[in-house]
């Protein structure tokens, strides 16, 4: 009877194998690692309310002329990268490695659009970190921002590397679902900075 109860359950996993229903290790250190990022640009935020609550004057002070309608041509780049991402996500987990480049390249594109416009705006603005409370809050908050998408760019230059090998499959999908994550995070922090800078300021 035993025996008979025994065929009738389902085999053992294999050792090493992740279990059923249990999330991967790689899965939850992404999470872990995205919520870290999202307690740190929290603080961001917070320092930049904090500054502007504190500010006694106008805010922006005066002379600062920034160009929401500019930036916002520029933030649909960067949402539409995040569109591009996922498109390259589906296409190496159907295992086409050509039309996963493509896409690639195509976000690294709206990337670098994007962080020449942010270098653009900085050569050109009127005020300096030093300038003010609000320069300061500004710099701080768009230029560690900058800095997540410039780290998003080399990992996809990492991603196109590995693709030119012929073993890039399948199989590589999950580190590139984790790039994707990672990318997809830095797209919602912008949205959120760029309607507390340039549209409620």
């Amino acid at each position: 009877m035993a025996t008979l109860d025994n065929a009738n359950q389902p085999p053992d996993p294999a050792p090493g194998s992740p279990s059923v229903g249990r999330a991967s290790v790689l899965t939850v250190g992404t999470v872990v690692w995205l919520a870290s990022e999202l307690m740190f640009f929290s603080g961001l935020f917070a320092a930049y309310f904090t500054l502007r609550s504190l500010e006694t004057g106008p805010w922006p002070p005066e002379g600062v002329e920034l160009e929401p309608a500019i930036a916002g041509l520029f933030t649909v780049a960067l949402v539409a990268s995040s569109a591009t991402m996922q498109l390259a996500v589906r296409a190496i987990a159907a295992g086409n490695r050509r039309h996963f480049r493509i896409w690639i390249v195509v976000t690294l594109v709206l990337a670098a659009v994007f962080i020449a416009n942010q270098a653009r705006e900085y050569a050109e603005a009127s005020f300096t970190m030093g300038s003010h409370s609000y320069g300061s809050a500004f710099y701080l908050t768009t230029g560690f921002h900058g800095l997540h998408v410039l780290g998003g760019m080399l990992a996809m230059v990492v991603l196109v590397g590995r693709a030119a090998n012929p073993r890039f499959r399948a199989s590589e999908t999950p580190a590139v679902e984790v790039v994707s994550y990672y990318w997809h995070f830095v797209d919602v922090v912008w949205i959120a900075l760029f309607a507390t800078i340039y549209l409620l300021q």
